[in-house]
C-alpha cells in the first residue's frame, strides 16, 4: 500500500452523489452522515445482549463492535474517497459476515467434511476471509459486486431455519428482514447503475438509503442467527425474541432474551 492510496479520490469507485457539495471536507455528505445507525446503535445491542454474552457466547459483543467498525469505516470512505477507505469499508463488511457465520450458523447446516466441529468451520472461515482479504487488493472496483454475493448464502441459510422455527415472532422477523434486504440491495443496484436517471430527477442519495436500509437488515440478521445457536445448541437456556421499548412491538429493537436458572446464576 502506497501513501497515493491515501489520497482523496484515489479509489476506483464513487457513487451517484455529488462531490463536495454540501462541505469542502466530506466527498459525499449524505452517504457520509447515513453511517450514524452503526455508530449508535451497537452500543444499545451490547447492553440488551449482555445475559446472552454472559451465559451463552460472549463472542456476540465482537459482532457488535465489527458492526461499530463497518460505520466508521464506511463513513471514512464516503467522506474521503480514497482506495484505503474503500477497502476499509469492504473489509470489515467481509469479517462481520464471516464472523457471524462462524459463530452463529447452526452445526446441521456444516459442510461434512468439518464433521460438525465448530473449531475446524472457524479456522476454514478464517483461512477464507485471509485470502478473500489479500484478493481484494488485485481489483477493487469489482470488490463490491462480490461482497453482495455473501448475501445469497446468508439469505438460503436464513430460508432452512425460518422453514422449522416453531416461533412465530422470530419467523416474522426473518420475513421482515428479508423484505428489508431486498429493498436495500435494489437502491443499492439503482445507485451503482442507473446514477444518469436518479440524477435527472434530481435524486443521487439511493447509497445513503442503502446504508440505512442495510444496518436495519444486517442487525435483526445477526440476532435471527444468535437465537438459532442458543435454541440449537443450548434449548435448556429457552431463549426467546424480544424486543425494545415494548416487547408487544415488533417493530422495536429485537434481542435475545435467556431464561437461565438462578442457581446456576449463582454458581457463575
Amino acid at each position: 500500500m502506497t501513501w497515493e492510496h491515501l489520497e482523496r479520490g484515489s479509489s476506483p469507485v464513487d457513487w451517484c452523489e455529488g462531490n463536495y457539495l454540501v462541505s469542502p471536507d466530506i466527498a459525499e455528505f449524505v452517504n457520509t452522515i447515513s453511517n450514524v445507525l452503526f455508530l449508535l446503535g451497537p452500543p444499545f445491542l451490547i447492553y440488551l445482549f449482555k445475559d446472552y454474552g454472559r451465559f451463552i457466547q460472549p463472542a456476540i459483543h465482537l459482532i457488535w463492535v465489527l458492526l461499530i467498525v463497518v460505520g466508521l469505516s464506511s463513513a471514512y470512505f464516503h467522506a474521503t474517497l480514497s482506495l484505503l477507505g474503500q477497502l476499509l469499508d469492504e473489509l470489515t463488511i467481509l469479517w462481520v459476515f464471516m464472523a457471524t457465520l462462524s459463530l452463529f450458523c447452526p452445526r446441521r447446516h456444516f459442510p461434512r467434511i468439518f464433521k460438525r466441529s465448530r473449531k475446524r468451520f472457524c479456522l476454514s472461515m478464517t483461512i477464507f476471509s485471509i485470502v478473500a482479504t489479500a484478493l481484494s487488493f488485485c481489483h477493487p472496483a469489482i470488490n463490491a459486486f462480490a461482497l453482495m454475493l455473501l448475501a445469497i448464502p446468508a439469505t438460503y441459510l436464513l430460508y432452512k431455519e425460518l422453514k422449522i422455527v416453531q416461533d412465530e415472532r422470530v419467523y416474522r422477523l426473518g420475513v421482515r428482514n428479508t423484505t428489508i434486504l431486498i429493498i436495500a440491495i435494489v437502491c443499492w443496484i439503482n445507485d451503482r447503475m442507473f446514477c444518469d436517471t436518479w440524477s435527472s430527477m434530481n435524486f443521487p442519495y439511493l447509497h445513503g438509503f442503502w446504508h440505512i436500509l442495510i444496518f436495519i437488515s444486517a442487525y435483526p440478521a445477526c440476532v435471527l442467527f444468535a437465537y438459532f445457536f442458543v435454541n440449537d445448541e443450548r434449548p435448556e437456556s429457552r431463549p426467546t425474541l424480544k424486543y425494545w421499548p415494548r416487547n408487544d412491538f415488533e417493530l422495536g429493537i429485537p434481542y435475545v432474551s435467556i431464561n437461565y436458572d438462578k442457581k446456576f446464576d449463582d454458581a457463575i
